[in-house]
Formats: structure tokens, C-alpha cells, sequence
């Protein structure tokens, strides 16, 4: 796999959309490739964004969030969130990179990943080509951030083990591999998660990557998203006192 970020001017809120973004600075794409885009420029893009000076980050978190938590409850004063179906702080929100202004989350990620890869496609004459929409989260137990994914479009996400055999034979039960995210944290590894201004990476060589020429459907995205009482980390998710936030779009 070859991972190449791409360099920009600085990005500021509305001052392009993304296809001029594009336009200008992605000037060659081959087939078989993916374009990963961090949220940030895509929202600044968009002019997603609300001015710091008079307003209320808590409210603000709390309008676009499904589910929050009081930022009470750890020593670092971190408001931990659910929006669409992602565990977050601060409902994605930021303000690093943002010219005294706080940047939320993408309007409709997978909406702008679908419309990238068509545009892509004409632009370049391309049939097999794929897009990633991301951004970075940390873990728990675990110090630094990694990449994640928000949304994909032109390839499989996941790669299903279930049913074959193991090295002796045994057959997976529960394992699928997570194309979309193991790609997403090497474009942002790339990308960098400070003053880089590289919001895009082109990946290629991807031989593992099985490529499709529509957008995911429903049934497949729906199959990257797990319940929260189905989920592996159920008795901690659902031990929190999870207050609903006021998000609607």
C-alpha cells in the first residue's frame, strides 16, 4: 500500500467548496485508488462552522449530538457524545486549524463521500475508485489519536471471515476485518494531526481493497454499525447515564 498526502493553501470556512478544492490540488488519480479527505476540510468547505466568540460550547455540543454525557465525570472536563452511531468527544466538534472558530462534523458525510466518487470518476474517466471521509478519535487505555472512519464509498468496508477456515481448519465465527477504518488510520497517519495542511491523501496499491463501481447501499452500511446493546463494549456503553442531545439531521 502506498499512502501520498497532498498539500494545500490554508483552508478556511467558505472560502471554496470542495470541488474547487479538488480542482486545484488533486491534478492526477489512477485507477484502483481511494481519496481520503478529513472532516475538518470537508465541513470548512461546506462553511459548517460557528464563531467562538458568543457561543456556548456546551449547547452547541448538546444541538449536535444523539446522546451526550455530563463533562463532569472524568478529571479532564471531556463531554463524551454519540452522533451517528460513533462514540466522540464533543460531538466532533473543534477548534484547532479553525481561525477562532469551532468546525463541526460534515452535514452529511456519506452523502459528500457518494458525491466525491462520482465527481472523481468523470472528472478522471475512472470506474474503479474509492473515497473516505475521515477523522481522528482516541481510545481508551491507549494515549494518542487515530484515524476513523465517517464515511466510504466505491469498495467494500468490511471483508468477511465468517465460515472459512482457520491455519487448521477451524472455521471464523464472528471475524471481519475493518477494510475502510484500517485505511483511514494510514491516510491520517499521513495526513498528520497538527499543522501539516495535507487534508488529502491518495491510496494505491491496494490489491487487499475489493472495489466497486456504485456507492454502498443501506444494507451495507447498515452492516458497519452495531446496535448499542448488541455491541462487544455493551456493559460499559450501557452503564453511562447517556442524556439525549437534540441533533436532527
Amino acid at each position: 500500500m502506498i499512502v501520498q498526502a497532498i498539500k494545500t493553501e490554508k483552508i478556511t470556512a467558505g472560502a471554496m467548496d470542495l470541488s474547487a478544492l479538488l480542482d486545484t490540488y488533486l491534478t492526477d488519480l489512477q485507477e484502483d485508488s481511494i481519496l481520503a479527505i478529513t472532516s475538518k476540510v470537508v465541513s470548512l468547505c461546506e462553511n459548517n462552522v460557528a464563531p467562538i466568540a458568543g457561543t456556548n460550547k456546551e449547547d452547541l455540543v448538546i444541538g449536535e449530538s444523539d446522546y451526550y454525557l455530563p463533562n463532569d465525570l472524568g478529571k479532564y472536563g471531556y463531554r463524551f457524545t454519540l452522533i451517528r452511531n460513533t462514540l466522540i468527544s464533543a460531538a466532533g466538534i473543534d477548534k484547532s486549524n479553525a481561525d477562532n472558530q469551532y468546525v463541526l462534523w460534515p452535514k452529511d458525510p456519506q452523502q459528500t463521500a457518494n458525491q466525491v466518487r462520482t465527481y472523481l470518476r468523470r472528472r478522471f474517466g475512472l470506474e474503479r475508485v474509492g473515497v473516505l471521509i475521515t477523522d481522528s478519535v482516541c481510545h481508551p487505555l491507549r494515549r494518542g489519536a487515530m484515524g476513523i472512519t465517517l464515511a466510504h464509498s466505491g469498495f467494500a468496508a468490511l471483508k468477511d471471515y465468517v465460515g472459512k477456515p482457520d491455519l487448521f481448519g477451524r472455521p471464523f465465527h464472528a471475524s471481519k476485518a475493518d477494510i475502510a477504518g484500517g485505511l483511514t488510520a494510514a491516510a491520517v497517519v499521513q495526513m498528520g494531526e497538527g499543522s501539516e495542511q495535507t487534508p488529502l491523501a491518495v491510496l494505491s496499491d491496494l490489491p487487499f481493497v475489493e472495489f466497486q463501481d456504485r456507492d454502498p447501499s443501506p444494507e451495507e452500511l447498515a452492516e458497519i454499525n452495531v446496535p448499542l446493546e448488541d455491541d462487544l463494549f455493551a456493559p460499559f456503553l450501557l452503564s453511562a447515564d447517556w442524556q439525549k442531545g437534540r441533533r436532527t439531521s
